[in-house]
């Protein structure tokens, strides 16, 4: 009952504008001393925190928050964004599609959705007003691209999933890549959807030209040269599964992309791909990225001194903003602990009959009404120390730790939802902030198509577990 009642008492915080860090915090303090004591709570508070934050682990997180820092002073989006549009523009629809595509590949370089959000926002939505497109729909279609930043790997929300689980990193980058890619296609099909259903969206293509660069034919020829020598090396046996298909991969960006994104595409590939084949841990990955992508700035002449204090200082912000959320997490989830709800829920949930199925699309519908009102990164870490023991003890027909990496990418998908849906939607509110003649009203509109499109790609997770497990299964 003290447990339930310190949910209440946090909610009501948090509703009351007061930090979420700091909520959980004082709950969770208030909570462990009632049900301990003073003496106790200061002794497990001095050892705990040091303990926390001198995880070597937690380090990815600032690494990759500053990589995508970097690359979005360097005028990383604004490049993708334009190379999309010679990809896409002639298609009615086809700024949105790549206003999607664009941010499909920067999020392999950001992690962060509200960063996504906010770039595209600035370098996409001028381009959208210019050639006509209706407004809602386009500030619509910018906020749920920005959901791409934490679905496609690496994500900084999958970090916080695996280090508070305690599950590895790598894998569940691996396993969140196609539920990532399968969210790009969604929202593709989604707007060709709705502009044939509703013209007046998006102009016809004779509207809005769009013109391609001419490409140098090296690029091509240097595809060709590097997959053949990453397929004579596989069939040879020199390279594993995972780096074949990651030099394939790079291949076919090469051959593919316009030249000036070259460099960003090509550090996606390798950290993400290094990542995938045990190249490195995803921690030298991140500081790979970060360290590569500073390298590219200075090298193209877009990052400037200031550029790089900025950038500087926004990783610092928001990693401390993170890592206060994280100490507080830990110490209301050490708190629930001692209330035991989470054993008496497990127990509970156990003896209700209630199939493991059923349990999971109760918890998952839970996630997103509750992400409709919260911050993506509170709700994981609040709700984790009760749900993660529940589905843990669960039967799936898997072994655990496939359960938790699949329980993962399940709850990466509901947070995309609640980071959209009304009434709260916090990447709406990032793009109303830009868009400020755009009603917020509008936006929603524009989103709820692509919300129900996420609603169908959750179920098909939910009912094909493989469509999570298949590249983890296949790199193991």
């Amino acid at each position: 009952m003290l447990a339930l009642g310190g949910f209440g008492i946090m909610l009501a915080l948090i509703a009351l504008r007061a930090p979420i860090g700091l909520a959980m915090l004082l709950v969770g303090a208030v909570g462990y001393t009632q049900l301990s004591s003073v003496n106790a709570f200061l002794a497990y508070i001095k050892t705990n925190s040091y303990h926390q934050f001198a995880n070597y682990t937690l380090s990815v997180i600032p690494l990759f928050i500053l990589m995508g820092a970097l690359a979005e002073r360097a005028g990383i989006a604004r490049a993708l964004f334009k190379a999309a549009e010679g990809l896409f523009g002639r298609f009615r629809g086809g700024l949105g599609m790549a206003v999607i595509g664009a941010c499909t590949a920067f999020g392999a370089i950001c992690g962060s959705s509200v960063a996504t959000t906010a770039t595209f926002g600035r370098a996409a939505l001028p381009e959208l007003d210019k050639y006509g497109y209706d407004k809602g729909f386009s500030t619509g279609t910018i906020a749920v691209g920005g959901t791409l930043g934490i679905l496609i790997p690496p994500s900084v929300i999958l970090v916080v999933f695996a280090i508070t689980t305690e599950q590895n990193i790598a894998k569940l980058f691996q396993a969140a890549l196609l539920p990532g890619l399968m969210a790009a296609l969604f929202y593709c099909l989604t707007i060709a959807i709705m502009v044939r259903r509703n013209p007046r969206l998006a102009p016809l293509p004779e509207a809005a030209p769009v013109e391609r660069v001419p490409q140098p034919l090296w690029p091509r020829l240097l595809a060709g040269v590097i997959a053949a020598l990453v397929a004579a090396q596989w069939a040879r046996g020199g390279l594993g599964d995972g780096m074949a298909l990651a030099g394939l991969g790079l291949a076919a960006l090469i051959a593919l992309v316009e030249v000036a994104v070259m460099p960003a595409i090509l550090l996606a590939v390798v950290v993400v791909g290094g990542i995938y084949g045990g190249v490195f841990t995803p921690t030298e990955g991140a500081a790979v990225g970060a360290v590569a992508m500073l390298l590219i700035g200075l090298g193209q002449r877009s990052l400037s001194f200031a550029d790089i204090v900025a950038a500087l200082r926004q990783t610092a912000e928001t990693s401390g903003m993170i890592f206060i959320i994280l100490l507080g997490a830990e110490v209301f989830g050490a708190f629930l602990a001692l209330s035991r709800l989470p054993t008496i829920a497990a127990e509970t949930i156990s003896a209700s009959g209630l199939s493991p199925t059923m349990v999971l699309i109760v918890m998952l519908a839970f996630y997103i009404l509750l992400g409709a009102v919260m911050d993506e990164l509170a709700m994981i870490l609040l709700t984790l120390p009760v749900f993660f023991p529940i589905i843990q003890g669960l039967d799936f027909g898997m072994p655990p730790d496939e359960v938790a990496i699949w329980f993962g990418i399940l709850v990466l998908i509901v947070v995309g939802i609640g980071l959209t849906a009304p009434p709260i939607g916090l990447n709406v509110f990032v793009i109303s902030a830009i868009a400020r003649t755009v009603p917020i009203t509008a936006t929603y509109r524009g989103v709820l198509p692509f919300i129900a499109a996420d609603i169908i790609r959750l179920g098909l997770v939910l009912a094909m577990p493989g469509l999570a497990l298949w590249l983890v299964r296949w790199l193991a």
